[in-house]
């Protein structure tokens, strides 16, 4: 059996939104979690918690009402991947595990240094590059 580092649907939903955000960025539309939920196939009603966590972590806001909706609270430019994973699922590879043992350190040592490296990979992607560019990148359902 091989383990993989797997990320959560959460965190693939919360991208995909955001891109979308990140599409319409600078537009004077607000987005709708209906359209939102349609155009990116994330079910509505998980919707609803992903996008209150990123409005409460400060990647987005939102106004009530008719002519309500969500944007990005700053340019896409200034939001990186690791943002969004850190807000959603806190440490980008979390460390179990003990020093124990003849190699526990060495072992602790290198994962740090992995997680350190996914760090930065992470943070050198900002929300701009997920959004597709041209018409060959688009995807209709």
């Amino acid at each position: 059996m091989t383990g993989i580092v797997k990320l959560s649907v959460k965190i693939d939903y919360a991208c995909r939104v955001l891109a979308q955000l990140a599409r319409h960025h600078g537009e004077k539309r607000l987005a709708h979690i209906e359209e939102l939920a349609k155009i990116e196939g994330v079910p509505a009603n998980y919707l609803v918690q992903i996008l209150s966590e990123l409005r409460n972590g400060g990647l987005i806001a939102s106004r009530r009402g008719k002519q309500g909706g969500y944007v990005l609270s700053r340019s896409p430019e200034k939001i990186t991947l690791y943002d969004i994973v850190k807000l959603i699922e806190g440490e980008l590879l979390e460390l179990g595990g003990t020093a124990d043992g003849q190699s526990g350190r060495r072992v602790q040592q290198v994962w740090h240094e992995v997680r350190a490296a996914l760090e930065v990979q992470c943070k050198s992607y900002t929300l701009d590059m997920l959004v597709p560019r041209g018409p060959g990148d688009m995807y209709y359902i």
